[in-house]
Formats: C-alpha cells, structure tokens, sequence
C-alpha cells in the first residue's frame, strides 16, 4: 500500500516527463518561428527592387512550406515507431534550422526560384514533428497526464507565433530582414543541440529518469490493456486497413480537416477581410497580428486548468474528449458567422471576434488533437501522421477557394460566403466527432494483445477467478 501511495505521489510531482514536454515545447517554439517568419519578411523584402515579386509570385512562395509539409506526414510516423522519435525530430529540426540561416543567402543568388525550393524543403523536414510528437508523448506521459502535457508541448506553436509576429518586424528594421532568418535559424541550432543531449525518444532510453517515476508511467500505460504483446510495439504490423474502416478514427480526422480549414483560412484571409472591408491594416500592426495566438495561448492554460477539474470530478475521457472539441469547433463556428455581419465601423468588435474565434479554437487541442493516442498509443504518430497529411491539404485548399469565391475583395457579402463554408466545415467536424468519436484504446491497436474492458461481466469474471487462486 506504501508503495503504491509512493507511485501516486510521484504523479503528482515534477519529473523527467515533464523536462522532456519542457523540450518539446521549445523545439515546436523554434519550429513555428522558423515557419512563420517569412510571412513578415516577405513585406521587407519585396520593397527591395530586386525582390518586386507579383502577388502570384509571393502566394506560391508562402504556399511552398506546406506541399512539402504534407509529404512527411506518414512517413515520419512510422520512421518514428521504428527507429524513436528522438532521431526523426533532430533530424528535422536540425536540417530546417540551417536551411533558416542560409535562406537570405539562396534568395540573393536565386531568386524565388530557389526560395520556394527552400521553403519545400524546410516543410518536408517540419512534416516529421507532430508525428514524432505523438509518438514521443505516448512513451513518455502517463493516460492521466495525456491531455495537460500533451497541450502544454503544443503550445510551443502559438509562443513561437506571437514571439515571431512581435518581433520580426522590429529585427527588420534595425539588422535587415536578413536578421530574422538568421536569429531564428540560430536559435534552432541552439535547440537541436540541447534536445540531442537531454532528450530521449521514451523513459526506457533517458539517462536520467528515476527508476520511481519509470516505474510510475510503465504501471500506468500497462493498465491500458490485458497482455503484454507477444513482440516489441516497434515491430507490430501496421494495420491499415483498420485505420480507415474505423469509425473513430475517421471522425477525429473529420473534425481534424476542420480544424484546419477554419484555422488557415481566418489566418491568411482575414488580413485581407479586415483590410478591404473594415479598413483596418492588421498586417502593418504587428500587436494586432499576434493577437490571436496571444488569446489562443492564454485560453490553452485555462482549457489545461479545466480538464484537470473535471479529471478530479471523474469526468469520463470521452465526454472530456467531446466537451472540449465542442468548445474548440461550435463556438468558433457561430463567432465566424457573426463575424460575416460585422459593420465597416465596428473594426474593433471584428477583431475581436477574430481573436476569439482563433483562440477559443485552442479548446479542440484536448479534444481531437490528443485523441490518436486515445484510440491506439503504439500507432499514434502515424495516426497524427494520416490525419494531420490529410488535413494540411485543407490548408492548401481552403486558401484557393477564398480567392475563386472573393473576386471583389471589396465586397462584405463574398467575404460572408468564405465565413459560412468554414462554419459549416466546424458543424460537420465536430458533428461527426461527437457522434463517432471514442477514447479508449481499440482493438487494432495491438494485433497480439486484447484491449482491456474492464466493463464486461466476463473480464471481471476472470479478474476475481485469478484474485482467488
């Protein structure tokens, strides 16, 4: 009884797992930084004559980072199973952060030609992270932790925004627009250095884990299931065919598809909205342009805060699941539909509305967003890599759409139609995930091993019979 008093106090405590999601942090940090300084540059940069780029020119540039982006998705999940996701993360990371310190460099002697070879590049190499995210976090954290730790590693996303938005123009303006490529790249550098020394792809390969808080997360992910399988998790075969018949799994990727088109649409339109319908120049107002990922920052502590009082309250997983995606889709969705009827003089109310509806959409982070390890902790990072592959072409398409629908960026009532689209893609995301979506662990998630159920009168049963002898 001692013991097992030992192992919940230790829950509770600071340790290991907690320095590795500190890790992740600063490495998704650094990798949004390096993924978002060109949209600030790119301004510097084309009031340079020899950089007087089209707008044509300048979207396909933008645009470059995520066709490569959405190539890695897949293969990065299952490198990450077999070889650790320490590798795949380093890797990535290290490649991108040097491709950062030589952009200015390529773009002087190559133009956007090359530039866009560049940014492909960079997004083939960040294509690796969350993939390897998942699968490092599904080692690492314990079920009840899953959702706090988890949240609190991506939030480095939206810290690594804000510091880049709030800072790129000013570095701009007194060291050139050179100087955000190279601090942010160098910066990288300083990360894959300090992750190749600390981190560790799961508490069996860390130096310095406690054998008290090893012994904590492997007791509690063997909780999960009824047997141990009959090999290592990183030699199952990978069942595809049940990751696209299962009902839960496509339901997280439908809500994950909306996520992502509700996301990347406000962020790189709504610019354009508050500028030729509202008149207001969020762009030049660099407080302004980082104020939604303030928001969603602030909002991810308070949603983190919440599911731990309903954790406490013994909330099922589901339902937490569901609440939280509910918070981070539907509100989201009627805060865009009012946006679409925001008069020309009440800028301020749209960006207000605006940061809402982008920070509010934080709460799917404990909704959908942590749910792959739900449904299968060893096929995690490529469950986030299916999804997260699928959803990215969202980005690509979502963009596209606005420009075949808005062909008068003048005109308040197309702009009304690009609202409506993203609501109605929330509406049947979140829809779908509250219908079908679960958060136990299913049967396909280890061929060798029979998933616990402990609700069936049969296993209990057995339980009581193996107690007796």
């Amino acid at each position: 009884m001692a013991k097992n008093r030992r192992y919940e106090d230790e829950g509770s405590a600071l340790g290991e797992r907690h320095m590795q999601m500190f890790l992740l942090f600063c490495g998704l940090m650094v990798a949004f930084a390096m993924r978002v300084n060109l949209s600030v540059a790119i301004v510097a940069m084309t009031e340079l004559p020899e950089y007087h780029w089209t707008e044509q020119t300048k979207s396909l540039v933008l645009s470059s980072f995520f066709w490569g982006y959405v190539m890695t998705q897949v293969p990065a999940g299952l490198l990450a199973r077999k070889f650790g996701a320490k590798p795949t993360i380093v890797s990535g990371l290290s490649i991108c952060s040097v491709l950062n310190v030589l952009t200015p460099l390529c773009a002087r002697l190559g133009g956007w030609q090359v530039l866009c070879g560049v940014r492909l590049l960079e997004g083939i190499c960040q294509g690796v992270l969350y993939p390897s995210y998942h699968t490092l976090i599904s080692s690492w954290v314990q079920p009840s932790e899953r959702a706090s730790l988890g949240t609190y590693a991506y939030m480095g996303a939206q810290f690594g925004t804000i510091v880049m938005l709030a800072t790129s123009g000013m570095l701009a303006s007194m060291a050139g627009w050179p100087s955000i490529f190279y601090i942010s790249g160098g910066v990288g550098c300083v990360w894959v250095v300090g992750y190749y020394l600390r981190g560790a792809s799961s508490p069996g390969a860390s130096k310095n884990i406690s054998d008290e808080e090893k012994q904590l997360i492997e007791m509690a992910q063997a909780k999960e299931v009824d047997t141990k399988p009959e090999q290592p998790k990183e030699s199952l075969p990978t069942p595809w065919m049940s990751f696209f018949t299962s009902p839960a799994f496509l339901a997280l990727t439908a809500a994950h598809c909306a996520s992502t088109w509700g996301f990347w649409t406000l962020l790189t339109q709504i610019p354009s909205y508050m500028k030729n319908v509202l008149g207001k120049d969020i762009k030049a107002n660099a407080l302004l342009s980082s104020l939604p990922y303030t928001v969603m920052l602030l909002l991810s502590w308070f949603f983190v805060w919440l599911s731990k009082v309903l954790q406490r309250k013994s909330v099922s997983l589901v339902f937490s699941r569901k609440f939280f995606n509910t918070i981070g889709q539907f509100i989201p969705m009627f805060l865009l539909v009012a946006l679409g009827y925001v008069k020309q003089e009440q800028d301020t109310l749209a960006v207000l509305l605006l940061s809402l509806t982008v920070g509010i959409s934080s709460g799917a982070q404990l909704g959908f967003v942590i749910n792959h390890i739900d449904l299968s902790p060893n096929f995690a990072g490529v469950l986030m890599g299916i999804s997260n592959g699928i959803a990215n072409v969202m980005s690509i398409i979502g963009p596209l759409l606005v420009g075949v629908i808005v062909t008068n960026e003048h005109d308040a009532s197309q702009w009304r139609i690009v609202f409506f689209i993203a609501a109605g893609f929330y509406l049947v995301g979140n829809g779908l995930f509250l219908i079908f979506g679960r958060a136990d662990i299913q049967e396909w998630n280890d061929p060798t091993a029979k998933v616990r159920r402990s609700s069936t009168p049969q296993l209990e049963s057995q339980k009581i019979a193996e107690r007796d002898c």
